[in-house]
């Protein structure tokens, strides 16, 4: 054989072969290139590259060369060295009401005076004519007085249209008197009359807890068209900042089923951890029949409620507020009606959320969890907030394995007011998120929306800086319950999922999971802290899928 023969021999051979590498690449729909993914799986790995699969589930991570070697991608997007992270999941949200309040409600968050609500009020009035006047957001603590108002103003502006305003809490509301002859409520007849504020014996519009929500209830319910309205801008209200995933704390049977429908028809692409209200219908319908899961809704869990919130001295005290000498606060729901259910939930396999501010709420669920529960154990049942702990009940949460669901921002928020509320020395204990990552050595952390801020960085900066978004105090706010970087992402990733039983399949970047993830435009994990909330979500994929792009 010639030379000339040879090496077109040689040639034809090479070439089969860099055909034979190209065909036995594998196909994805997707590949990430040339980035800062952080996976945050058990090692907290880091890498350039990842592949996704045609099912919107991730087929590999590693470095380009890895990656772009096995793979071949209908689609490939070179991220420019930018950050990737897990779609970022709210372990402890109101999803729902959040998006009807879009529809319906005036947004009274930020108000400094009663005054300028009314004036609120009336633009709204103009605008929707509706049957009741609604609003949302108010907080006293932000006023130049910082009391409860009263209804007089309300009465003399709306005399005859119901007015009920919800405070930021939810666990508060201010009514006129229009609307409280809609309800028939009458000093007299009040059940706890604790849950009104009187002035001479009468009421001053102001009540918490259960009356407050018979008032909420009162209003009339808005039609289908408004809430699927509701549900498209808020999705991607969510996707905006990241939000792949919410739990929504505290559903009703018409409410998860509507959920359930408008997700089957695509029309809902939110992932919902559907915490249901301790109703006798779902009790039934849900409960009893065992958990529902499907990859966008899980059922598996009952919302209870301890006490009220501390804003509105609703939460229950140990001993009475430094602020409020004689009150303890509010138990919105009696003893042997959580054990009840609690009953019914361990029997189903059901986890069970309870929401305690206060530190007495806090120890009672504590110990009626432990009757239950008995020792360590998977059940993952929860207490959300989890923000007044006697620091004697620290150790409950490890003994019976109970997950503190907490909120960072709530933190940041409720500092400027929370020593006059609890003194010097009890609100040491308060917000104390360290000391209870210690117990099980995870913690799942949410917002809360529409309390705070839906942004969940908003929630990862409050969590390691405990500052506000005006870097308020200098060195943070109770330092010594920071968590660190590493831990406030997971707390919004993978034990955001562990805490709805879905770390198998989301809140890390791992093969097999769901390719539920965010591009930001700056790397939260390495930037100076007072650059952490100015940073924005450049894309976000449900599924591969881009839902959100900037």
């Amino acid at each position: 054989m010639n030379l000339i023969t040879l090496n077109s021999v040689l040639r034809i051979f090479i070439l089969c072969i860099i055909i034979c590498s190209c065909t036995m690449k594998k196909q994805a729909a997707l590949i990430l290139k040339n980035g800062t993914i952080y996976s945050v799986d058990s090692n907290f790995s880091v890498y350039s590259a990842m592949a996704i699969g045609k099912d919107g589930k991730i087929l590999a991570t590693g470095s380009d060369e890895q990656i772009l070697q096995k793979y071949n991608a209908d689609s490939v997007y070179d991220l420019g060295k930018q950050c990737v992270m897990p779609g970022f999941i709210d372990s402890h949200c109101h999803f729902y009401g959040y998006c009807i309040k879009l529809q319906t409600m005036a947004n009274l968050k930020g108000s400094e005076s009663f005054e300028e609500i009314i004036e609120i009020l009336k633009k709204h009035d103009e605008q929707f004519k509706a049957e009741w006047i609604t609003g949302r957001g108010w907080d006293q603590n932000d006023w130049k007085v910082k009391e409860f108002p009263d209804n007089s103003l309300l009465n003399k502006v709306f005399p005859d249209k119901p007015v009920v305003l919800v405070r930021i809490d939810g666990h508060a509301v201010i009514a006129n008197n229009a609307a409280i002859s809609k309800v028939n409520l009458t000093p007299s007849g009040l059940k706890n009359k604790n849950e009104a504020i009187y002035k001479n014996g009468k009421f001053t519009g102001v009540f918490l807890e259960n009356t407050a929500d018979l008032l909420k209830n009162a209003v009339p319910e808005v039609s289908i068209n408004q809430i699927i309205k509701g549900f498209t801008k808020g999705q991607n209200d969510c996707f905006e900042v990241g939000l792949t995933t919410v739990a929504d704390a505290g559903l009703t049977k018409k409410e998860v089923l509507l959920i359930d429908s408008l997700q089957k028809e695509g029309t809902l692409k939110m992932r919902i951890y559907a915490m249901l209200e301790p109703s006798k219908e779902n009790l039934e319908h849900f409960v009893k029949k065992g958990i529902y899961k499907t990859d966008y809704l899980n059922i598996r869990s009952i919302k209870l409620y301890a006490d009220g919130a501390l804003g509105s001295r609703g939460a229950c005290l140990l001993s009475t507020y430094s602020d409020d000498p004689g009150n303890q606060g509010i138990l919105v729901t009696s003893s042997d009606t959580i054990k009840a259910i609690c009953k019914i939930a361990y029997a189903n396999g059901f986890q069970v959320n309870t929401h305690c501010i206060g530190d007495s709420a806090n120890r009672g669920i504590l110990t009626i969890y432990g009757s239950f529960l008995k020792s360590k154990n998977d059940k993952r049942w929860r207490i959300e907030h989890a923000q007044v702990i006697h620091p004697s009940d620290f150790q409950l949460f490890g003994k019976f394995s109970v997950i503190p669901a907490v909120q960072s921002t709530h933190a940041t928020s409720d500092m400027y007011w929370a020593e006059q509320r609890l003194g010097k020395q009890r609100v040491k204990s308060a917000y104390a998120y360290k000391q209870l990552i210690e117990q099980n050595g995870w913690i799942p952390n949410g917002t809360d929306f529409p309390v705070e801020e839906i942004n969940p960085i908003y929630t990862f900066y409050a969590a390691f800086a405990r500052k506000d978004l005006k870097g308020f105090p200098i060195n943070g706010y109770q330092a010594e319950n920071a968590l660190s970087r590493v831990e406030a992402l997971r707390s919004i990733t993978i034990w955001a999922a562990k805490a709805c039983f879905e770390e198998k399949e989301k809140g890390s970047l791992e093969k097999g999971k769901f390719a539920d993830f965010v591009v930001l435009d700056k790397d939260i994990m390495k930037i100076n802290d007072t650059e952490v909330p100015l940073v924005k979500v450049i894309k976000t994929y449900l599924n591969g899928k881009l839902v959100f792009s900037k």
